[in-house]
């Protein structure tokens, strides 16, 4: 894989500033963190962008990244503003005054961006934003935050504005062996549109996967016999473990949201800090799914649920079908090659590492879907669980997960070396 210019020293600088921040935050959850997540307008309004994004409007989970990227770069960019501007702004860092409300600029940048991506949802974010601006009082302070907040947000939505989100692209389809088709059980051309929306920092181009093994090739047959076995919805080798794990992983509901807010209130960030550490991840992750989903459409590489009943026409004696195959969990309506989960869960613990300097940090998150709670003791152990999770799922194959992984970390450097570091 190539990568785009790099600037190594400037994503240096970044870790070391994290890492002198964060050694002298890493406490565990007490009363005051408790009181710290009550008191944090960044995670107040990043729980109300959740409710507006998933729980009302059900974007898929490539969708959401945008919308949260959207909405955390605008936030970031008010705090950053507010605090004297110590971190190069995402896109602007428009004029305070000493005293301007941090929290009216949280709640108005939030809003403006998620008003302007939902309206449909106007009431009930009007809802909202006026019951955080009741706790503030009225003034020059309330009045300073707001103009903050509105500038950001109207930056951000200039900058998005026809950047080709939702558009009527579709994925190649194919009818041979190892090509795409749409996927049970609703055979749906969703998604596409991800491949060439507007990048938030870094143009995907320069980004390349190596590509699926040839279905000629021993290494197919292995990965191929490997999610056929492990994958499969009555499969009689995976483990209630790695069952656990493999819808844990896959609940819509995306667990990384639960990890970074838990991250940000364990560690007793306070507003800056918490603003800065959600658009690193949302911004590296979004243009990680850019140029992941890119490489889905070029490849256009065929998912299990679709191989497993047609292996007997791929060329491979090692290969055996089973037309009554089907994976443990829903298959996405993309292309297999590579993983995007695996691209945007490389890319959001890349840039949660960036940010502690560290990759030993404890935490845990609940899903519904397993009904069940997971805790990691590290980042890296963490995302490696969730590449063999896909497989599990039966979603994916092992080389498109280790190539997702790869392309999701080297994109997310990038991000970071261009984006959110100390002002020089």
């Amino acid at each position: 894989m190539t990568r785009g210019v790099r600037e190594p020293g400037k994503l240096r600088r970044l870790c070391g500033a994290a890492l002198l921040t964060a050694l002298s935050l890493t406490v565990p959850v007490t009363a005051q963190a408790e009181a710290t997540l009550r008191q944090n307008a960044v995670i107040t309004w990043n729980l109300h962008a959740e409710n507006a994004i998933f729980d009302v409007a059900r974007q898929s989970p490539t969708a959401t990244s945008r919308s949260f990227a959207i909405v955390q770069g605008a936030v970031y960019d008010a705090v950053n503003a507010i605090a004297g501007t110590p971190y190069e702004p995402y896109l602007v860092a428009p004029r305070s005054r000493p005293g301007d409300s941090t929290a009216a600029a949280v709640a108005t940048a939030a809003y403006r961006t998620l008003e302007w991506l939902f309206p449909a949802q106007a009431d009930a974010l009007r809802a909202k934003y006026e019951e955080s601006l009741a706790a503030i009082p009225d003034g020059p302070s309330e009045r300073g935050g707001i103009a903050v907040g509105q500038a950001t947000a109207t930056a951000m939505i200039e900058a998005r504005r026809n950047d080709g989100a939702f558009s009527d692209a579709t994925w190649p389809v194919g009818t041979g062996p190892g090509q795409w088709r749409p996927t049970p059980p609703g055979f749906l051309q969703t998604g596409a549109w991800f491949a060439t929306l507007k990048p938030f920092v870094v143009a995907p181009g320069p980004y390349r996967a190596p590509g699926p093994p040839a279905l000629t090739r021993a290494a197919w047959a292995r990965d191929f016999t490997e999610t056929k076995s492990l994958g499969s919805a009555t499969s009689t080798t995976r483990t209630p473990g790695q069952t656990e794990a493999a819808i844990w992983w896959d609940d819509p509901r995306l667990v990384e949201w639960q990890i970074k807010r838990q991250l940000a209130t364990t560690h007793r960030l306070g507003t800056l800090q918490t603003a800065r550490m959600f658009a690193m991840v949302d911004v590296a992750a979004a243009d990680s799914l850019i140029a992941c989903y890119q490489e889905k459409k070029r490849w256009h590489f065929w998912r299990p649920v679709t191989a497993v009943p047609l292996a007997d026409t791929d060329g491979n004696p090692a290969t055996g079908g089973d037309p009554a195959w089907t994976p443990l969990r829903t298959t996405a309506p993309s292309p297999e090659y590579p993983s995007g989960h695996a691209c945007f869960t490389a890319a959001t613990t890349t840039a949660l590492r960036a940010f502690f300097g560290r990759d030993d940090l404890s935490f845990s998150a609940h899903s519904a879907d397993s009904g069940t709670t997971r805790h990691y003791r590290s980042l890296s152990v963490a995302a490696a669980e969730l590449d063999q999770a896909r497989i599990w799922a039966g979603v994916h194959y092992r080389f498109a997960t280790k190539d997702g992984h790869r392309l999701g970390a080297s994109v997310a450097h990038d991000v970071l070396d261009r984006s959110f570091g100390p002002r020089r």
